[in-house]
């Protein structure tokens, strides 16, 4: 065909066979349907991806050194999103708009959660938790609990850190931050909940949980708590 712009992602996965006939095309501008041995012109531009080091594939052997040479006109190095953390909450949100139509949102602990994660797939495996994430939400806002058990809620508290506490583990960090959160609320579970980024439900079981292990999750006793029409719920 004519014009035009074809996109090759992860071109460093091609096999020999096909860097050949992808050398031809960047050469002679002709190439062959699957089936036919007639030749058809084209002048495409081509833009393609790769996430390793194609100059190491080269030397390596892996990656045809013309093909390399002729693809590597123009050459845009993009950080991972590990070294963009500004882009990872706006890609999240983008993504998550397209796959709920703009009727879902990220509590503000999922953000924290999202943000400190290292991101080892890239934006691809931001994309896809993003679409596992609309999935498994029944409302709309998107809570840890909805996030891989990778970046979970006992990893991603934003009220206290490991240092501050003492804690010596994820479960005791996640107490630990429960208590504060409870404490900067008055002891308001609804807020509280809302705060952690979790359903009020799931704050309630926690809570019941620490109290069997006989942590301090209600008000002192000379202190009143003040409770909302939520609350009593």
């Amino acid at each position: 065909g004519r014009g035009g712009t074809i996109f090759l992602a992860e071109i460093a996965e091609m096999s020999p066979k096909l860097q050949a006939k992808l050398l031809r095309v960047t050469q002679d501008g002709v190439f062959q349907r699957v089936g036919s041995n007639k030749d058809i012109r084209t002048d495409a531009r081509i833009i393609a991806a790769t996430n390793r080091n194609l100059e190491e594939e080269v030397k390596a052997g892996r990656f045809r050194e013309d093909l390399y040479y002729r693809l590597n006109v123009v050459e845009f190095n993009i950080p991972p999103l590990r070294e963009r953390p500004e882009d990872i909450i706006p890609l999240a949100t983008a993504f998550l708009n397209e796959f709920t139509g703009g009727r879902t949102r990220l509590s503000s602990t999922a953000v924290e959660c999202l943000r400190r994660y290292h991101w080892p797939g890239n934006v691809r495996e931001l994309k896809n938790l993003m679409q596992r994430a609309a999935l498994l939400c029944r409302g709309d806002v998107i809570l840890p609990e909805h996030l891989p058990s990778k970046i979970s809620l006992s990893m991603c508290q934003q009220a206290v850190s490991v240092e501050s506490t003492g804690a010596t583990s994820l479960e005791e960090l996640e107490r630990q931050t429960i208590l504060a959160t409870l404490r900067k609320f008055n002891y308001n579970r609804t807020e509280t909940a809302r705060a952690l980024g979790i359903s009020r439900r799931t704050l309630v079981y926690k809570l019941q949980k620490m109290r069997e292990l006989g942590y301090q999750v209600d008000p002192p006793g000379n202190y009143t708590a003040q409770p909302r029409v939520a609350d009593s719920l």
